[in-house]
This record gives C-alpha cells, structure tokens and sequence, in this order.
C-alpha cells in the first residue's frame, strides 16, 4: 500500500489528481502540496522519521512546471538523498520527457490524467516498491486448500506461480499444485506486495523464482524449475524491465 504526495501549484488539478489517487485500492494514503518549497519540507520530515513513520512517503506525483521551484528541481535535489522517494511527473508538457527518465522518473503522465493512465502509472510504483522490499515474509500471508478432505494452509512463500483456470487459481509449489476458488487478478492484486508479476493472462509468478528468461524467435518464456511459461507480448517488456532491476540491486 502506497502512501503519496501529490504536488501541483494549480489547486483544481491537485484537487483532481488526489480524488483519483485515494479512489486506488494500492494507494493507502494521498496528501497534497501546492508548491515544491512544501513538498520538500514534507519529504525531508519524513525521511527523517524513517520509513515506518505514519507520515512516510513512498511516491511524489509531482507536476513540472510551477512557480518557483519545478519539478525537474524537486527531482535534482531528491537524487542526493540516500533513499528518495520514487517519482512520477504529472504534467501538460510532453517536452520535458527526456530529462524525467534520466531523473529515475517511474513514469510520466500527461495531463489531463485519465484514470487508466494514472491506475498504469501507480502499477508501475507498485511494482518497483515490491521488488525494493525483497526481506518481505511472505510466510506471513497463506491460503487454506482442500488436500484429501483435509484443509492445509501453504504460505506464499512456497508458491512459485499460479495458473488462471476461471474463477479458480492453481497454485504450482516445488512438489505439488493446489487449486482455490480465488481468481487471478484477486491474487495478482494481493501478492503484489511480496513481488509476485503478471506475465500472461493465464499465469502470475514469483519474479524472485524465475530462473531464466528466454527469447526465441521474437517470443518470451520464463523457466521456473521445470516449467517454461510464456510471457506475452504485452507484459514482455515490463517483466523484462522488472528482472533486470532486480539482479541490478
């Protein structure tokens, strides 16, 4: 669950970014700033309480052209800092793209925001938070299944994928499957956290279990122990993107 901070110096689209960010499932909290002096004021009182404060912050959406300070100066500033929160701009200009991306921008949304983009934009944050948290305990979290009349709880920890099979899920562990009346997506939305990853629609897995990413022929599988899953063409570069940072940190 995200916590935001939404800085637009224009009150009416602040006003709208927020009501869309709080209406988002994975967004526990969205405050606003109206300028980047503000905006900074918050964020160095956060960083200094630590990450489990209550007024922590995960993400800035932050717009770039403001008076006094821009976004692109929020960002220089922010790169100093030992653990910065993440960023995504929010603005009407396309120009300044280039230069986010090389801040380590998340994603770069051009107003005025649709709510599908902004919901793509904090699935991007989502994901990069959970791949940031890899000491998660995932053997926090399990699911009660049906094995020979008798209810098991297997942990999360212990599941590599899951399957789509309607509107039930099989579970794939090292040395069985499991099948829940769980769709999916419920799943997909719950194990984000713990840095589990679309890759087709049929499948999700534990990016920390893949162990080869494999291309041939212009297509994309994952090998998870003996299981070769295709990663489709949709989820091809985001999983792509995804593992590299994962063996680059």
């Amino acid at each position: 669950m995200l916590r935001v901070l939404a800085v637009d110096d224009e009150e009416p689209a602040l006003a709208e970014l927020l009501y869309l960010l709080r209406a988002d499932p994975r967004v526990r909290a969205a405050e606003g700033a109206t300028d980047a002096n503000e905006a900074l004021r918050r964020i160095g009182r956060a960083l200094d309480a630590g990450g489990d404060d209550a007024n922590a912050i995960d993400v800035l959406f932050l717009d770039i052209q403001m008076a006094g300070l821009t976004g692109l100066d929020v960002a220089r500033l922010l790169a100093g800092f030992a653990k910065p929160p993440m960023i995504v701009f929010v603005t009407a200009h396309e120009d300044f793209a280039v230069q986010a991306f090389d801040l380590k921008a998340v994603d770069y949304v051009l107003k005025p925001v649709r709510r599908e983009r902004l919901a793509e934009a904090v699935r991007r944050v989502a994901e990069q938070a959970a791949v940031a948290r890899p000491a998660l305990d995932l053997s926090a979290d399990r699911l009660p299944v049906e094995l020979g009349g008798v209810t098991r709880l297997v942990a999360v920890a212990d599941i590599a994928y899951a399957e789509a099979q309607g509107d039930y899920a099989r579970l794939h562990t090292a040395d069985a499957s499991h099948l829940v009346r769980i769709p999916l997506t419920t799943l997909e939305e719950r194990w984000q956290p713990y840095g589990f990853v679309r890759i087709h629609r049929s499948h999700l897995v534990a990016l920390h279990r893949i162990d080869e990413l494999r291309l041939d022929g212009g297509g994309m599988s994952v090998r998870i122990g003996d299981a070769e899953l295709a990663v489709s063409r949709r989820h091809a570069s985001r999983v792509r993107e995804l593992l590299m940072r994962r063996a680059g940190g």
